[in-house]
């Protein structure tokens, strides 16, 4: 149960990090994952657990690649933004 928090709060912090990098509201950020703005507000808050069908949406509105690492004593989530061609 440990590790399901630490992966939900993961996923919280690397979903914000990212929207506010792209300054982006979680309206805004919802418009462009095709959801609600209380959903974003449940996964930035731990209180949601996303679906994969979730997770890719929310990685093409961040406009990054969702990196997660799941092991026995950690859990870590991150985004990585595509860079885009000169």
């Amino acid at each position: 149960m440990r590790n399901e928090i630490r992966l939900a709060m993961e996923l919280a912090a690397a979903v914000y990090n990212r929207r506010t990098e792209l300054g982006l509201t979680q309206a805004e950020l919802a418009d462009r994952a095709g959801l609600t703005q209380p959903k974003i507000s449940r996964i930035e808050g731990s209180d949601a657990v996303p679906t994969l069908p979730l997770l890719t949406k929310l990685a093409r509105a961040l406009d990054a690649s969702l990196h997660s690492t799941i092991d026995a004593d950690d859990a870590r989530v991150s985004f990585t933004p595509h860079t885009s061609a000169a």
